[in-house]
């Protein structure tokens, strides 16, 4: 623009001081708005925390869930205690103690433990009911039972045999078959016949082995 009088200069002058104005104003502007942009920013931050970015995957993941691991060593261990040679021939006469009830406790162990178990010192943790099963079944079910109760921790078991009412003859089949398995399980310290309230002639209560610590 040409001045060619002092009017024009100082219309010059106006004109720039009003266009610096208008600069300040939208400086001011920006400076707080962003501000406040900053305020709300901290303010979400503060109320949900660190946020981390999501994975960016623009294609779904169609693969299937890898199948869980086979515990190959507990199933071998399994294998093994349903083969365990659990005879129903073995003479246990000598190892039963000669009372009506045919208690029983492990050479080194002293007579006070049956006489614990009788009198209910150790609380039932577990029991299963071999009543009504033939013998390959009842057999299975009590190695199976006392392996996993002692692998538990569990220290006294009851077992019920039943006491033979329903079987031809009235004989208790299974009561002298459990006796003779439960002397051939190592984990078996010792058992007795339950009282009166717990299964009387129909039952025993056992007491098995501790776990022995890891080293």
């Amino acid at each position: 623009m040409k001045v060619n009088s002092l009017a024009g200069l100082k219309l010059v002058k106006k004109e720039i001081d009003a266009h610096a104005q208008r600069e300040a104003a939208a400086f001011a502007l920006r400076t707080l708005q962003a501000k406040q942009l900053a305020a709300r920013i901290n303010l979400f931050h503060a109320a949900v925390g660190k946020v981390v970015r999501l994975p960016h995957a623009p294609v779904a993941n169609l693969k299937p869930a890898p199948p869980e691991p086979i515990p190959k060593q507990q199933l071998l261990d399994d294998a093994a205690a349903l083969q365990e040679a659990i005879s129903d021939a073995v003479d246990i006469s000598s190892l039963l103690e000669t009372d009506e009830r045919l208690s029983f406790r492990r050479p080194g162990v002293g007579p006070d433990v049956t006489q614990k178990l009788r009198r209910g010192k150790w609380s039932i943790q577990r029991q299963v009911d071999l009543h009504g099963m033939r013998t390959d079944e009842a057999r299975e079910t009590l190695t199976v039972f006392i392996r996993e109760a002692h692998r538990q921790g569990i220290r006294c078991v009851r077992v019920v045999h039943g006491k033979g009412l329903g079987s031809p003859g009235k004989a208790p089949v299974l009561k002298d078959k459990v006796h003779r398995w439960l002397v051939q399980k190592s984990e078996v310290v010792a058992f007795v016949q339950a009282q009166p309230m717990q299964g009387g002639a129909g039952a025993v209560v056992v007491l098995l082995q501790p776990v022995r610590a890891a080293i």
